[in-house]
């Protein structure tokens, strides 16, 4: 141990992990009351696009979640989705987004393979994804996301996506990294020659990759496009 080295421990004061879940607390406390989602008729600030987020971690931790699980989703482009990229990591557990062209026998070699714990499923793909959870042979707890937007099929799961966020327990623990190496998302390959192939991504890689494209598309902090 050097010099360099003494009485320089870490400590929240010196440290953070870094991780794109902070980027969501930042945003909701700038920005509460600014646009964050719209989605058809439906419109969510920051304050509450945050909040929602939170409640779906919170749910997914009642649910039995525990840090390092696989939660998956297989949606298309919905609130819910968007809502999965913050709420399954602040409840520790590994986001695994499913690609909606996927037949019930590649979906069901992902589940497998990523051991997938809680599956959120969009309506529109209720049918493929029931085929795909008998195909496992697992036990996966499905929650059903009904939009009133679009078409939908019979149910899938348990329970219904706002019905499990209501439920949600106000006192549930958010959970940050551990070290920003910790895993944020699990997403597969697309399988061309053989099965598919998990390719896992870290919070730092994450957050790093945020401010590469605010970069790229020369976006600056106050939401406007440089000239």
């Amino acid at each position: 141990m050097s010099k360099f080295d003494l009485d320089l421990e870490k400590n929240p004061a010196n440290y953070q992990p870094l991780t794109p879940l902070r980027l969501l607390d930042r945003a909701a406390d700038v920005f509460p009351h600014r646009t964050a989602v719209i989605h058809g008729s439906r419109r969510y600030s920051w304050s509450e696009y945050a909040d929602r987020c939170r409640r779906l971690a919170r749910a997914l931790v009642a649910a039995g979640i525990e840090r390092g699980d696989t939660v998956a989703i297989l949606a298309s482009n919905i609130p819910a989705m968007l809502e999965a990229q913050f709420g399954v990591p602040l409840s520790g557990a590994v986001l695994n987004c499913i690609n909606i062209r996927l037949d019930a026998i590649a979906i069901a070699f992902i589940l497998q393979h990523s051991e997938t714990r809680v599956m959120l499923v969009d309506q529109q793909f209720a049918d493929v994804a029931r085929e795909a959870v008998e195909l496992s042979g697992m036990r996966i707890d499905v929650v059903d996301i009904e939009d009133d937007e679009v078409p939908g099929e019979a149910a899938a799961g348990q329970i219904e996506y706002e019905t499990f966020l209501a439920n949600a327990p106000s006192d549930a623990h958010l959970s940050y990294p551990e070290d920003e190496w910790d895993a944020i998302a699990l997403n597969y390959t697309s399988g061309t020659t053989g099965n598919p192939k998990g390719v896992v991504y870290h919070h730092r890689g994450a957050y790093l990759n945020a401010p590469s494209n605010a970069t790229t598309w020369h976006v600056w902090t106050c939401g406007m496009r440089r000239p």
